[in-house]
């Protein structure tokens, strides 16, 4: 379990939410600006909470008044929107780099349901931007994260690889089973992929939806 209860001061308003997540695909869902990636960057160690506290599983990631864990110590993947491969180095190079002795062996099978396999020599700037974000999404889960983190990945996709992309990440979830954390403004794209929802605005948490049949339709929020 991922809990995370954590407040920080940001330029217009304080991020201030609270809430715990299992096995779940959860989205933040809201305005850009919102507080969505801030919330990422601290469960990653990219930023620190002003207090609160975070933690997956029995492990503390911050805790206030504490030194946080350093962000190689948490066992985290992260996709980022841009995907940050490094444009010198081939897919080969991308995925493999930082991994540590003895996961190698996961990777061809994680290539192949992905379909990059035939890739490997090629460099980013070959790539077209479907076939990037699953590059970076094999890094991200080359080392078998306790959970992942996705920064609005699919939003520079067309729509029809947006929608592939979509339902390789549903089918990538059944096969890892660990929290996933997508951050969103796109409603249709909250609607298919989260089993929970948390609409975000103004660093707050304003409502939550869980996937059911009866569940009613997202409030209406104006989004950019």
């Amino acid at each position: 379990m991922l809990t995370v209860d954590i407040q920080k001061r940001l330029p217009d308003f304080l991020l201030d939410v609270n809430f715990s997540i299992q096995q779940e695909i959860v989205v933040l869902f809201g305005p850009s600006g919102s507080g969505k990636t801030t919330i990422l960057n601290s469960i990653a160690g990219l930023v620190h909470p002003d207090s609160g506290q975070i933690k997956l599983h029995d492990q503390f990631f911050f805790e206030q008044g504490k030194k946080p864990l350093p962000v190689q110590k948490r066992n985290i993947g992260y996709l980022f929107q841009d995907y940050a491969l490094f444009p010198h180095m081939t897919v080969a190079q991308n995925v493999r780099y930082g991994l540590k002795a003895g996961y190698e062996l996961h990777l061809e099978p994680l290539l192949t349901t992905v379909g990059i396999d035939q890739l490997m020599q090629k460099y980013p700037h070959q790539l077209s931007g479907g076939q990037k974000q699953r590059v970076a999404l094999v890094r991200a889960l080359a080392t078998e994260p306790d959970i992942l983190l996705l920064d609005e990945p699919l939003s520079a996709l067309d729509a029809d690889t947006r929608r592939q992309c979509q339902d390789e990440l549903l089918r990538l979830h059944q096969m890892w089973n660990i929290p996933f954390l997508l951050v969103t403004h796109d409603r249709e794209e909250a609607e298919k992929l989260a089993d929970i929802i948390l609409m975000i605005k103004n660093g707050k948490l304003i409502a939550q939806k869980k996937k059911l049949v009866e569940a009613p339709p997202l409030p209406s929020l104006s989004v950019t």
